[in-house]
């Protein structure tokens, strides 16, 4: 449209310079070379074509400025448009990266909600973020606050599609700035970047030059931090940060359900009060550790404990003073009986087991001895009184003294019941 009006303007101009200069040229050559009385004439005419194209110039130049406005406004419509169209080329895109976003992050929480344990859910939101924002360089780092101490620790890590080694377990200067202001973190290059000192960064193996971090938690509880770094400057912006952000919330909700749902599975085999395992834990454990004696043709043994004389400390201290004792016997025994393999539980009320794997009997009543000996010794201090407190205990042994874990438990508890006929704080082998 522009261009044509353009044309337009171009042509009328031309068109009237030719038609009034072509007359005055065609007089202009009869005066010259056949009436000379023509030069009068054709002074006339000019004057009078002077008086119509002054007129007629004035409305050109009007004619011209409109024309040049038109454009003018045609121009400014047309980079309106063009910055319209510009913005809706960028809404189409940011909105199709919003769509792969949106579907990314669905196919993420339906991975992370079929997770159940800690472990599973760490090992699938490294994998993911992985895949999301990371590259063949770039390694996610998963720390957790442990449950019990509160100390930072990694919980997974992934360097591209392989799990990496990092020195710092317990995280470097840009972790101890998360969870001291607990807010997100962009650092597009460490080199650069005022708020960190070069010289307190702990020197490892691996070269870091850009990250986005943010901790996880859940309300005002604090988890853990979610980091991604790498050896690139700028590899990272503010929509990554975003969208790490995102992830890393829904990834506190999955942690945190993992968590419970292993403190629920602790509940079940542990108990409250000694948080030792409990019998149902023990009966499935001696199955395995029955079958793999008898694979390996290697003895396995098997203690039975009980307090001697508990219910005179619950009537003369009270419960608590007895619950007092029992949790100090089983710190005792879950202390002294620290081997892998060794499984120490509450058997009932006041009564103790312990399996030991690849044990034989003897030196399985060597051990009960010198731990029977510990526990009498041990003073504890009910009511502000000090006292004492032993125990009976019982060995058997497999596959010398039973076959089976039924008879195996049996001949241990005939042999403690031996020692409690025996005047008590005493150990016999079956």
């Amino acid at each position: 449209m522009i261009e044509k009006l353009r044309k337009q303007l171009f042509d009328l101009k031309y068109l009237f310079t030719i038609l009034f200069l072509l007359p005055l040229v065609a007089l202009f050559i009869i005066a010259t070379f056949f009436l000379p009385s023509l030069f009068n004439y054709l002074a006339f005419g000019s004057l009078i074509l002077l008086a119509y194209l002054i007129p007629l110039s004035r409305q050109l130049t009007r004619s011209k400025s409109h024309v040049i406005l038109k454009l003018q406004g045609l121009e400014e419509r047309k980079n309106l448009l063009t910055v319209e169209r510009r913005q809706e080329l960028l809404a189409i895109k940011s909105f199709r990266e919003k769509i792969i976003n949106f579907s990314e992050l669905k196919m993420f929480t339906e991975k992370i909600g079929m997770c159940l344990s800690l472990e599973d859910t760490s090992k699938t939101l490294s994998e993911e973020v992985n895949h999301l924002l990371g590259n063949k360089d770039t390694t996610v780092i998963l720390y957790l606050f442990h449950s019990r101490t509160g100390e930072l620790g990694i919980s997974s890590s992934q360097k591209g599609q392989m799990k990496v080694n990092i020195k710092s377990k317990k995280g470097d200067i840009f972790d101890e700035w998360i969870i001291k202001t607990m807010q997100s973190l962009l650092v597009e290059d460490i080199r650069s970047d005022y708020r960190f000192d070069m010289e307190k960064i702990v020197s490892s193996d691996r070269v870091i030059r850009s990250l986005i971090s943010v901790p996880i938690r859940v309300g005002n509880k604090a988890l853990g931090i979610l980091r991604v770094d790498s050896p690139c400057a700028r590899a990272f912006n503010t929509q990554d940060l975003r969208f790490l952000t995102t992830v890393g919330d829904i990834g506190a909700i999955a942690i945190e359900n993992a968590q419970l749902y292993e403190t629920v599975e602790q509940l079940a085999i542990r108990d409250g009060l000694t948080n030792l395992f409990l019998r149902r834990y023990l009966m499935d454990r001696m199955s395995e550790e029955l079958s793999r004696s008898l694979r390996r043709k290697q003895p396995l043994s098997f203690i039975m404990i009980d307090l001697d004389n508990f219910k005179q400390y619950n009537d003369k201290f009270g419960h608590t003073a007895g619950d007092i004792v029992l949790r100090t016997v089983a710190l005792l025994l879950s202390e002294f009986f620290k081997e892998p393999g060794c499984l120490v539980c509450r058997y009932g009320g006041e009564e103790f087991c312990v399996l030991l794997p690849d044990c034989k009997k003897e030196k399985a009543y060597e051990l009960a001895e010198e731990i029977r000996k510990k526990i009498a010794n041990q003073i504890i201090i009910l009511r502000r009184l000090k006292t004492r407190i032993t125990v009976s205990m019982g060995v058997a042994s497999f596959p010398l003294d039973a076959q089976i874990k039924e008879e195996l438990i049996q001949r241990a508890d005939q042999a403690l019941y031996q020692a409690k006929d025996m005047n008590r704080n005493k150990v016999v082998a079956a």
